[in-house]
């Protein structure tokens, strides 16, 4: 999508902090953290939310959440934890239009989230 800033970033045209990146991942810190951590995981594939998600993106959608829990426990949370959220359209809080999964952590979450 040539519109979308997520992959804009996939694609170098956009500067990004990167925690983690392979052929299908790219994982990096939140220009707007919500947390002491706040690292955003995303498929470099263009999948405009989780509803959005074919029965092909099973293995893709597993590995993003495992790899998102791998940088958790590389990022010092595996004791305390963290909060792993996938925000979906407009009434799910979704901002930008390209499936991520924020890793939130470093502090206490409250529920409700607001």
């Amino acid at each position: 999508m040539s519109d979308c800033v997520f992959c804009k970033i996939i694609q170098g045209e956009i500067p990004t902090n990167k925690v983690y990146e392979d052929d299908e991942l790219l994982a990096f810190h939140d220009m707007n953290p919500q947390a002491p951590l706040h690292v955003l995981v995303i498929p470099k594939k263009h999948i405009s939310n989780i509803m959005e998600a074919e029965a092909s993106d099973a293995g893709l959608l597993g590995r993003l959440l495992f790899k998102a829990q791998e940088i958790a426990k590389a990022q010092g949370c595996e004791e305390k934890g963290a909060r792993f959220i996938i925000n979906c359209k407009s009434d799910g809080g979704q901002t930008v239009y390209h499936l991520h999964c924020h890793i939130l952590g470093g502090r206490f979450m409250t529920w409700p989230p607001g």
